[in-house]
């Protein structure tokens, strides 16, 4: 009977989570039905909660360890008064479908590292938790604070001073500065001036974004990018630049800064390409990997293999090989969502990320304020980037860059910093929420 349970889950999981990823969808395409939408809400909590339970089930069973139920127990609980504090708190002025998804990938992300080591999934459940509750203050902050636009050069230094500070005492990661450590805790700072990045560059384009002002924020921007290359960073450093280019364009409306942003990139990719040795052999593994399957072209190829082997459906929790896929839990979490849970449930989370952009989006476009218009724009963008340089690497479409998958992949920094990012939304959803309302208030007078 367990046999058969284990063996019919993996059917489970695609067909939960791709009716989690369509009621999504109705949520984007239906938002004048409210009836429609709170229905569809409520049938993606109930595709969570099955969700969880069945990885719940499968964690314990595979492992017989009670400590496992009583962790996805206390998770169960997480989500609850997570989901139901928005509500409380913000009632139907937060975005619903955003944090649903977000429960999501985090649900993911704790069944995937329990499978693969215990004790980071514990490390990552209490780090979501300290996220959490930034998460439920954050939105309040952006609710009541005027003064937020007007700390351009507080955003722009602080990130500064925090890139710098890791360029000369950070601790090396396979060739790059990435970390701070002190006293056995490490933090990647580049995570956390992701935000400041975008909140400079929106306080300082949203009132004057004339080419003199643009040739300004240029300077200040290239010094983020080029601290990053100094401290071999190249994936940050990717992301800033892309962020960069893009804000620039919602701002001024030109198309001539993305062409030149494309020329500019291609001669600094280039460029790194000649300077950089660790780019060079990057560039190598993805372009030949079997040529040195056992040195540079191992961690590319091994996790084309565990997506090869996993095929459509999945060879189940428990059932594959992740472990042989180096820094499965940070940089190849995919590949191992893709071995054990199939192509298929790889291929809906891919959806449900396109999902969850066009959610961020739309929360961009209900931006009267400029300022919080290119602040959801610049956020939204290094969520996608992120997103498709981590896939892109899994699956040998791109070079691997180092960078984790967003809310699912194991990292302190990383989780905490995109528990942060996806509240700035939430406190921009409800913000124009209060916005729609002071103009109805207005009309009416």
């Amino acid at each position: 009977m367990e046999g058969l349970f284990l063996g019919i889950t993996k059917y489970i999981f695609i067909i939960v989570f791709a009716f989690f990823a369509l009621f999504s969808f109705i949520t984007l395409s239906d938002k004048k039905n409210n009836k429609s939408m709170k229905a569809a809400f409520a049938l993606q909590a109930v595709m969570l909660y099955i969700f969880h339970f069945t990885a719940g089930a499968v964690c314990y069973l595979n492992t017989k360890d009670i400590s496992v139920i009583v962790f996805y127990v206390i998770q169960l609980i997480f989500f609850i008064m997570f989901r139901g504090l928005y509500s409380v708190f913000y009632e139907e002025k937060y975005d619903k479908g955003l944090i649903n998804t977000v429960s999501m990938f985090l649900d993911i992300s704790f069944m995937m590292l329990t499978r693969l080591n215990y004790d980071k999934a514990i490390k990552q459940f209490f780090i979501v938790c300290f996220s959490a509750v930034l998460a439920l203050i954050i939105p309040a902050i952006i609710r009541k604070f005027k003064s937020i636009p007007h700390l351009t050069y507080l955003y722009c230094f602080t990130g500064l001073f925090f890139l710098g500070v890791v360029l000369i005492v950070g601790s090396i990661t396979h060739g790059a500065k990435l970390f701070l450590s002190f006293h056995g805790f490490t933090f990647q700072p580049s995570e956390f001036v992701k935000i400041l990045f975008v909140f400079f560059l929106a306080a300082f384009l949203y009132k004057d974004s004339s080419f003199k002002r643009i040739v300004y924020s240029a300077l200040l921007a290239g010094i983020h990018v080029i601290i990053l290359v100094l401290s071999k960073d190249l994936g940050s450093a990717l992301i800033f630049f892309i962020v960069y280019i893009i804000m620039i364009y919602i701002a001024s409306k030109h198309l001539i800064y993305i062409i030149a942003g494309l020329i500019g990139g291609s001669c600094a990719g280039i460029l790194g390409y000649k300077l950089f040795s660790h780019v060079r052999v990057r560039v190598q593994a993805f372009l030949d990997p079997w040529s040195d399957i056992q040195n540079s072209g191992y961690q590319v190829a091994q996790s084309l293999f565990a997506i090869g082997t996993g095929g459509f459906l999945g060879l189940g929790l428990y059932k594959g090989m992740p472990q042989t896929v180096p820094e499965v839990e940070v940089d190849f979490m995919f590949a191992a969502i893709a071995e054990e849970l199939g192509s298929f449930f790889a291929i809906i989370l891919i959806i449900l990320c396109a999902s969850c952009f066009i959610s961020i989006c739309n929360i961009a476009i209900r931006q009267k304020n400029m300022f919080y218009k290119l602040v959801a724009v610049g956020l939204s963008i290094s969520y996608a980037v992120q997103t498709i340089l981590t896939i892109g690497g899994a699956i040998k479409f791109i070079p691997s860059t180092g960078v984790t998958l967003p809310l699912i992949s194991y990292g302190g920094s990383s989780i905490l910093c995109t528990m942060i990012m996806f509240a700035v939304f939430q406190g921009l959803s409800v913000y124009a929420a209060d916005m729609d309302e002071e103009e109805l208030e207005d009309d009416e007078y």
